[in-house]
């Protein structure tokens, strides 16, 4: 979508400590000062799927790839119901910190059919446009993650998961992603981030 009174959906992407939540932020904050209204949101979300999503994943629980997809399914279909459909009506930027691309690259790691989870996302659920995918190497996202002082996610946060992650990521080929290398400093990022936006728009 492209300018003016439509909604835009934005996602980012990217593996942990790829710094999605800075940058959306900083995002957000450039556009408002643009003059456009923009609701910020996440995935798993703070309601009652997308909790239990962040509560068993932090424990290390013990759940299959289908289970565990399932989960993110419900928390989606309740994310774009109660969130993001209704702002994109309000013609405003909607800009999510993850989307479905995690699933196909998160649960695809695990053993899941990425091209599977893709398709049964794309069926159910409007299409990110675009989704930024903010690449970085494993180790610099698990370093940036410990450096938050916080515990390491259980289930996702250790170097060779992380690297199957960023190998399904590498290989995506949608017509509404696009990427940008987010090995640098916040500020500089945000500016290749605008970037790829702009060209987004312009050929949109």
């Amino acid at each position: 979508m492209g300018k003016g009174d439509k909604g835009q959906l934005i996602a980012l992407e990217g593996i942990d400590g790829a710094g999605k939540s800075t940058q959306a932020k900083l995002l957000a904050e450039a556009l408002r000062r643009a003059g456009r209204v923009v609701t910020i949101t996440r995935e798993p979300t703070d309601g009652p799927h997308g909790a239990k999503i962040r509560r068993l994943s932090s424990e290390g629980a013990a759940l299959s790839p289908d289970e565990e997809l399932a989960f993110f399914i419900e928390d989606r279909g309740e994310h774009v119901r109660d969130v993001i459909a209704p702002a994109l009506a309000r013609g405003e930027v909607v800009i999510t910190d993850r989307y479905y691309l995690s699933n196909v690259a998160y649960q695809g790691a695990r053993g899941l059919s990425p091209e599977s989870i893709l398709q049964r996302n794309e069926a159910l659920f409007p299409p990110p446009a675009p989704a930024i995918l903010l690449q970085t190497s494993a180790d610099l996202g698990l370093e940036r993650v410990r450096s938050r002082g916080g515990a390491l996610n259980q289930a996702y946060e250790h170097e060779a998961f992380l690297e199957r992650v960023a190998a399904i990521y590498a290989e995506l080929q949608c017509d509404y992603l696009v990427r940008v290398v987010a090995e640098g400093p916040p500020e500089a990022v945000h500016i290749s981030v605008m970037g790829a936006l702009a060209q987004w728009g312009a050929g949109a």
